[in-house]
C-alpha cells in the first residue's frame, strides 16, 4: 500500500508521516509530496519516497498520484486559492484509482459561517462528486495557532483580542496528525465525516492562565470591541485585509464557531488530546 501525503513539509505533513512510521508503515510505502523535494532530505534519508508536489502545477500532482493506494489531502495554506489547488488533487486522485482519499477540512465545514468555511466547504462537494471512498477530518484550531500570542505575552503580559467569551476546542497538531494516520491505515473510515476537536473548549482568560503558566508571568486577557481590535491591528501596521480577516475570525469564535468538541479526536487517537498549556509549551 502506497500512501501519499501532500504538504509534506509543511507543519502538519511531518507529523502525519511521523504518525505513519510510528504506526508501523514502512518508509518506502509513504511518498511525500513537496513544492521543494529539498526541504524533505531528512524524509528521504528515511526512506520515504519525495515527490515534486505543487497544488499549482497539477502535472506534478498527477505524477505524485500515480500508483498510490492512499491519498492524504493536507489543506492548502494559501486562503482564496485553496479549492482550485484541492481540485487538481481530487482530479489527480480519481484518474489514478485511489481507494481511500482522506481531507483535512474545518468545523462544520458546509454549514458553518466561519470565515475559513466556504473553501473547505468547495473541497467537501467536489470530493463527493468525484465519487473517490473519502474520509472527512473536520480540524478544529491548533493549539500552536496561539503561539506567537505567548511569545508577545511573554514581553508585554497581555493577550487582546474581539472574541469575547468564545471558546476555542483546540488541540495539538500532534494529536490531529495521529487521527489522520489512523483513518489512513484501519480499515471501517470510509464515508466517515469526523469533527475533531480538543477534550476541553477553553476562553481566552484560560489562554491567558496558560500562558502565564508557560511564561511565568502574569497575563492577562484585554477583551476589545471589534473597533478597537481593528485600530490596534492598523496601528500595528498590518494591511486592511488582514485586519479584517482577524477581527472577522474573532468574531466567528465569539458566536461560538469553533467551541464544539465531542471526544471524537481522543476516541481516535485513543488518548486525551494534549492539553493547552502542554501545546503551548511544546510549541514555545
Amino acid at each position: 500500500m502506497t500512501i501519499l501525503v501532500t504538504g509534506a513539509t509543511g507543519n502538519l505533513g511531518r507529523l502525519i508521516i511521523d504518525s505513519l512510521l510510528a504506526r508501523g508503515v514502512e518508509a518506502s510505502s509513504i511518498r511525500a509530496g513537496a513544492r521543494d523535494i529539498a526541504k524533505a532530505s531528512d524524509l528521504a534519508a528515511q526512506g520515504v519516497q519525495v515527490v515534486a508536489l505543487d497544488y499549482d502545477v497539477p502535472e506534478t500532482v498527477a505524477a505524485a498520484a500515480a500508483g498510490a493506494d492512499a491519498v492524504m489531502l493536507v489543506s492548502g495554506s494559501e486562503v482564496g486559492k485553496r479549492a482550485p489547488q484541492h481540485q487538481a488533487v481530487i482530479d489527480a486522485a480519481k484518474n489514478a484509482g485511489v481507494a481511500k482519499l482522506v481531507y483535512t477540512s474545518a468545523p462544520k465545514a458546509t454549514t458553518s459561517d466561519l470565515v475559513l468555511a466556504p473553501e473547505h466547504k468547495a473541497t467537501e462537494e467536489a470530493i463527493a462528486a468525484s465519487g473517490i471512498p473519502a474520509v472527512i477530518l473536520r480540524n478544529n484550531w491548533y493549539t500552536e495557532n496561539y503561539a506567537a500570542d505567548v511569545a508577545r505575552a511573554k514581553e508585554t503580559g497581555v493577550i487582546a483580542a474581539s472574541v469575547g467569551d468564545g471558546r476555542i476546542a483546540s488541540a495539538s497538531r500532534v494529536d490531529f496528525a495521529e487521527a489522520a494516520a489512523v483513518v489512513l491505515t484501519e480499515d471501517g473510515h470510509l464515508g466517515q465525516v469526523y469533527e475533531l476537536g480538543g477534550d476541553v473548549a477553553w476562553t481566552f482568560d484560560e489562554l491567558a492562565a496558560a500562558a502565564a503558566e508557560v511564561t511565568g508571568r502574569d497575563v492577562r486577557y484585554t477583551p476589545l470591541s471589534t473597533e478597537e481590535h481593528a485600530a490596534a491591528l492598523e496601528a500595528a501596521g498590518l494591511d486592511s485585509g488582514t485586519i479584517w480577516f482577524v477581527t472577522t475570525l474573532d468574531a466567528d469564535i465569539r458566536r461560538g464557531a469553533l467551541a464544539e468538541t465531542d471526544g471524537t479526536l481522543a476516541r481516535l487517537i485513543g488518548r486525551p488530546t494534549t492539553t493547552l498549556v502542554d501545546g503551548l509549551r511544546a510549541a514555545a
